[in-house]
């Protein structure tokens, strides 16, 4: 363990950053230390950290007073081993720190995943606390471990935001637009959408517009300030990943009683996040993944919710392949440097940032 660090972030200024020693761990019987190899840094990450009093998010991982560490997605293999069903050398797909190591206390373990059962997490969402054995895992292949670290949470989240518009039926909606199109998870939602049909707009910054386009998943994508340009007329439902509460009002205020729905899910735009003051149309409503993924898991059981994610998946990879470009680095100043790009929305939007330290 003498190689072993945490990425801490000043909770109150997430520029602020540190790596430091992590402490010897307590490897008490029926735990297990994983030793995290890669993990995928996106937007995402930046709005754990934004939302994480409100959500909870600092609570997974803690740290010293002030400080926290933001968690991620990736992959792992188990270093050592007090649990006798999992052994050493196993490789683990789930929610970790940005640290080299996490010990983990396993329960309610099956052939394809367990349930990190820790004390301090038994009152978080479950959705985070599971993890998955790949070996076991129809969604694995180690060829697009990249691609699952970058994608698997955000097009869970991505799948679920589609299942539950189609389930109400789009609210009667003609045309369903995104905010911060070049996200992750908008692209996973556009693809989603446009195989289902429908009309599909994206909302982006001037820089970005050109690469949107490009994806193919858009019927049309306009910049944030041709908010004007969207069809009045139209039966819409708005669903916000930046958070920028300009944004959100200029929707509202232009499309008005045409608004059928306003979902809130991401803050790409972290610094301007807000809910706005007197906004027209429907009250914005946050959209929290977990709770229609337990809907699904209690319907379809998990083995049939992991199969339909698995194979939506497997058909969005395929199409990545004309705009994504795999960006993998190792160490701390990788992390770093990747993270603050992150934190200042300076990443590149065709780059998916791997990362391990």
């Amino acid at each position: 363990m003498a190689d072993a660090v945490d990425l801490l972030v000043a909770r109150t200024d997430l520029r602020r950053t540190r790596f430091v020693p992590a402490p010897e761990p307590r490897l008490d019987a029926g735990r297990i230390l994983l030793r995290v190899d890669r993990f995928a840094l996106t937007a995402n990450n930046v709005t754990y950290g934004a939302v994480g009093d409100m959500v909870g998010y600092w609570q997974f991982f803690p740290a010293e007073e002030g400080w926290g560490r933001i968690p991620v997605w990736g992959f792992a293999d188990v270093a050592r081993s007090r649990h006798d069903a999992i052994p050493a050398g196993e490789r683990v797909y789930g929610y970790f720190p940005m640290s080299t190591h996490v010990v983990l206390e396993p329960a309610h373990v099956a052939p394809a995943s367990f349930v990190d059962a820790s004390p301090h997490r038994a009152a978080l969402p479950p959705i985070y606390n599971q993890y998955t054995r790949v070996a076991a895992d129809p969604a694995y292949d180690r060829a697009r471990e990249p691609h699952i670290a970058l994608f698997r949470p955000l097009f869970t989240t991505a799948f679920l935001l589609d299942d539950f518009l189609a389930e109400e039926r789009f609210f009667g909606a003609g045309a369903v637009v995104l905010s911060s199109a070049s996200s992750k998870t908008a692209l996973g939602l556009a693809s989603l959408l446009r195989a289902r049909g429908c009309r599909v707009v994206g909302l982006t910054s001037p820089a970005h517009a050109g690469f949107v386009g490009r994806t193919g998943y858009y019927d049309a994508v306009l910049a944030y300030d041709a908010v004007g340009d969207l069809p009045p007329e139209t039966p819409t439902v708005f669903v916000d990943f930046a958070g920028n509460a300009a944004v959100l009002g200029a929707v509202h205020r232009h499309l008005g009683t045409s608004l059928r729905y306003s979902s809130r899910v991401g803050l790409t735009h972290w610094e301007r996040m807000g809910a706005g003051d007197d906004l027209p149309g429907p009250a914005p409503v946050f959209f929290f993944a977990p709770d229609q993924a337990r809907k699904r898991l209690d319907e379809w059981g998990a083995a049939a919710f992991q199969t339909r994610v698995a194979d939506a998946m497997r058909r969005f990879f395929d199409s990545t392949g004309p705009w994504l470009r795999i960006v993998e680095g190792r160490g701390q100043a990788a992390v770093a440097a990747v993270y603050a790009a992150m934190v200042d929305g300076r990443a590149d939007p065709a780059e998916g940032h791997v990362v391990g330290l």
